[in-house]
């Protein structure tokens, strides 16, 4: 290894994809909340929880995938 260079790991870059799309539907589920007079509070808390529920347990499982078995 030459001097001054260093030889760790990279840290990933912040954010993925995965959470841009998650991001995108809670503002289309904010923009439908206050525009759509059919949507009140308590349904766009019940999908928003939903789809968190989802994403958090999506990622567990792609996280669980790469574990490796000792």
């Amino acid at each position: 290894m030459a001097p001054g260079t260093w030889a760790g790991a990279r840290m990933p870059i912040p954010g993925n994809a995965e959470f841009a799309v998650y991001f995108l539907i809670e503002l289309i589920f904010a923009l439908i909340w206050i525009v759509a007079d059919s949507v009140d509070t308590r349904q766009w808390v019940l999908y928003t929880t939903i789809l968190t529920a989802f994403y958090i347990l999506s990622r567990g499982i792609a996280k669980a995938s790469r574990v490796l078995e000792q």
